[in-house]
């Protein structure tokens, strides 16, 4: 019997390997329920329109019917997408269709549970909004010359630097005199983390663990010792 909380996927490759190393970490995953894993793209339409389903891991490359083609067709049930693919080209037509993550072959279960990471952020994102006022996409940030409105996922990571901070955003840098302790307060949790006493991270925006560092944008950001145990239970890493 499903779990209330779990989270519901569906595997769609057209390759048995593909599908079985997926399927095997949706199952060793906590909090994740395989519900259908299936090489045929028609099958994985036909269950997606009759089922409510949180997730699908979805291959770009399909026979029958592409998985950018199934993506469209599936845009307003809510379910959210990983795309996986071999083919680092497909990645900018995934994420202009707002898809959760992209997860390049060979796949690897540390940057797997970063992607379920995300989705679990944005679902918890959702919930909260049904039953609460819904959190302002964006902050005010006091600089030297002027307050500056701030977009929430806008923001990479903030790193803290002496008396002041710095905001590292898509578009660039904001230094500001707030303190990191007032950023962790006012940022929402579900999508902000702490993982180290000089640096607070957007979730959305992780591209991958390595060596006990968290990588975005291309810098490799430290978790300190007391953040290890709170960055794993956030990420699922446990």
């Amino acid at each position: 019997m499903r779990s209330a909380n779990s989270i519901s996927c569906v595997v769609v490759d057209d390759e048995f390997p593909a599908i079985k190393l997926l399927a095997d970490y949706v199952e060793k995953t906590s909090g994740l329920e395989l519900v259908l894993k299936t090489t045929s793209a028609l099958q994985a339409l036909s269950y997606l329109n009759e089922n409510k389903t949180d997730l699908v891991f979805l291959d770009v490359q399909m026979p029958e019917l592409s998985g950018i083609a199934l993506m469209n067709i599936i845009k307003n049930t809510g379910t959210k997408v990983i795309l996986t693919t071999a083919y680092t080209e497909y990645a900018i037509a995934g994420y202009e269709h707002d898809i959760a993550d992209y997860l390049l072959k060979p796949i690897t279960f540390e940057r797997f549970l970063i992607a379920v990471a995300k989705v679990r952020t944005r679902i918890n994102s959702e919930q909260t909004a049904g039953v609460q006022e819904q959190t302002p996409p964006y902050i005010f940030i006091k600089t030297e010359y002027r307050i500056q409105k701030v977009l929430l996922a806008s923001i990479q990571y903030i790193e803290g630097l002496g008396d002041y901070i710095t905001l590292h955003t898509t578009s660039g840098k904001i230094l500001s005199l707030e303190r990191m302790k007032n950023m962790e307060e006012i940022l929402p949790s579900a999508s902000f983390l702490r993982i180290h006493k000089s640096y607070i991270i957007n979730i959305d925006q992780v591209d991958y663990l390595e060596k006990g560092r968290i990588i975005i944008n291309k810098e490799y950001l430290p978790v300190g010792e007391s953040y290890k145990d709170k960055v794993k239970q956030k990420l699922g890493l446990n």
